[in-house]
């Protein structure tokens, strides 16, 4: 019995041992967390006293936080471009040279090319199952509605569930439009001259005061008609157009009921986690909050102290709390790593005399959404957590950005195949204290299509220096955004050029309040030469002039592109929700 029981014993200390080698060996599960809008200053562990975020408070303690985690770009579509791709967006095209700088139509024909690869795409190839939930806002179709070469499938995500545009207020009703609104008026104004136009000339010919052709008069009329449809079309239909949720390919609802997008969305997220437990799996969780519209949830609504913006946070930190039971729940916290952060910073123009602020706050920092390289449009929230794998309550201060996960999670997938040009690195020494030091020396920021600023991080230096070649004007003067545009424009009279350049130490100057001058910096001339060069340096390792995915053509609304449920132009059904 003894031998028995001996034998028993050494056979289960070895399935022990084989268990943990294969615990060990297994690839990591990825679920990373991206919230829209989102101001840095907007959550507690990154000085916010006043909105309850002890959910992503929680992740910072059991995790590593980032101070200086930057995006690519102040907007959605060039910054998660480079997120996605780990390159800058002019890499890609998915730039703009005028005043629209994100895709703005589902029946445009921009978007991420086809030939991009995406950290998905790498892992898709290594077996990872992989889903995004929530927002994509990098185009759907080229050619034809059915084609989706821009779709998430094409782009290396198994499974997606969610908005392929984005939540705008014209998804709901009473809240006004985001889309180019004054060319809407423009052309509201022209067809009511038109249509002014033709009822004079008719009464006139009725009346005898002279003589009008009947076929000038028809041309008339059909060219009312066509001025009418021009702007009534693609504007007026936009809940229908541009407000959808798509499973995969296919529409499932449109346009979308904004009202329960949370909770389907959790579910969703929830749901996609609990079916790959047994697989390595990737999931980005791309919320649609915190970009305005304001979600009303009953269960959140009036509860903060900061308005709807206040409400809309808290059940963001909810919303994380519950992607992080599941995991903990399931038992692969261990084999997880959580990413959290914002794809840029607030829209600080944002807000009304009903609602209030409905953009974020970026904290000490200055600008915001849509205002090129300053801080606050770029420096965004960054913490991970991994038990067992990463240092609870450490904190990085060095410069790192959101073009960072694609090198990381190859890394950790052991993806080692050929890779073109990537700007991003591994962050996994840094997060694991192997190294002291970012491998950011520089880093380039874009307004659009143009350079609009380069920070430098001096080998042996604790200085962060940032130089900008032009800056937003703000409006009216003194203010601290473009409050006549509501959004800051990169080119022409919106932008002020500077020669010599703006010069900032962030390290003493966090806010940039402070410009150096030859008088107070010694290094002075030596930070613009080393720039200069990193500047040229950059610009040989970019792609030869293309037309940016931003340009007038492929953003403008094509009808044989329109995603739709149904037969065109009658598009519309409603999601099963029954079975959640």
């Amino acid at each position: 019995i003894k031998g028995t029981y001996l034998i028993s014993l050494l056979l289960s200390r070895q399935f022990e041992l084989q268990s943990s080698r294969k615990g060990f060996d297994q690839k990591p599960n990825f679920v990373l967390m991206v919230v829209d809008d989102l101001g840095i200053g907007d959550i507690g562990c990154y000085g916010n006293d006043t909105i309850r975020t002890p959910n992503i408070d929680r992740l910072a303690s059991d995790g590593v936080k980032l101070t200086q985690h930057i995006a690519a770009a102040p907007l959605c579509t060039p910054s998660r471009t480079a997120f996605m791709t780990g390159r800058y967006a002019i890499r890609s095209g998915m730039v703009s040279t005028g005043r629209v700088q994100v895709l703005l139509f589902l029946g445009g024909s921009g978007g991420l090319a086809p030939s991009e690869t995406t950290f998905a795409k790498r892992l898709q190839q290594q077996g990872y199952t992989t889903g995004l939930v929530g927002k994509w806002h990098l185009g759907v179709n080229c050619k034809h509605r059915e084609d989706h070469c821009h779709h998430p499938n094409q782009h290396g995500f198994s499974y997606f569930y969610g908005l392929p545009f984005t939540l705008f207020n014209d998804c709901v009703p009473g809240e006004g439009s985001d889309v180019l609104v004054d060319l809407q008026h423009a052309l509201q104004n022209l067809t009511m001259l038109l249509g002014v136009g033709l009822l004079t000339i008719v009464c006139a010919r009725v009346c005898g005061l002279f003589e009008v052709g009947l076929w000038l008069l028809v041309l008339l009329f059909f060219l009312c008609i066509l001025a009418t449809a021009v702007w009534c079309v693609p504007f007026k239909f936009l809940p229908t157009w541009n407000c959808i949720i798509m499973r995969n390919q296919e529409v499932i609802e449109q346009p979308m009921t904004v009202e329960t997008l949370p909770q389907r969305l959790l579910g969703e997220a929830q749901n996609f986690i609990k079916r790959n437990v047994d697989r390595p799996f990737l999931l980005v969780f791309s919320l649609a909050h915190i970009h305005t519209p304001m979600f009303k949830t009953p269960q959140f609504a009036g509860k903060s102290r900061h308005g709807a913006y206040g409400d809309n946070l808290e059940e963001v930190d909810w919303m994380i709390g519950k992607i992080t039971e599941t995991v903990d729940s399931l038992g692969i916290a261990n084999n997880t790593l959580m990413y959290f952060t914002s794809d840029h910073g607030g829209h600080l123009e944002d807000s009304d005399s009903r609602t209030g602020q409905k953009g974020g706050w970026n904290g000490i920092y200055k600008g915001g959404k849509a205002m090129g390289g300053w801080e606050g449009g770029i420096r965004v929230p960054g913490i991970f957590r991994w038990p067992g794998r990463l240092r609870a309550g450490k904190v990085v201060d060095e410069p790192t950005s959101l073009m960072d996960l694609y090198p990381t999670l190859k890394y950790l997938a052991k993806d080692k195949q050929p890779d073109r040009q990537s700007d991003g690195y591994n962050l996994m020494p840094l997060l694991e204290g192997e190294v002291a030091r970012s491998e950011h020396e520089f880093m380039f920021h874009y307004c659009g299509i143009y350079l609009n600023a380069v920070r430098w991080h001096p080998p042996g230096s604790d200085s962060i220096f940032k130089v900008h070649f032009f800056t937003p004007n703000f409006f009216p003067p003194g203010a601290g955004g473009c409050y006549d545009t509501k959004i800051c424009l990169c080119h022409g009279e919106h932008v002020t050029h500077h020669d010599p350049p703006l010069l900032y130490n962030l390290f003493h100057d966090p806010s940039e309040s402070r410009p150096l001058t030859p008088d107070t910096e010694p290094r002075y001339a030596e930070i613009l030469e080393q720039t200069a060069k990193a500047v040229e340096s950059h610009k040989g390792t970019l792609p030869d002039e293309q037309a940016p995915a931003g340009a007038h053509s492929e953003i403008l609304w094509r009808p044989w592109l329109q995603p739709c449920c149904g037969t065109f132009p009658f598009c519309g059904c409603k999601e099963n929700t029954t079975h959640m």
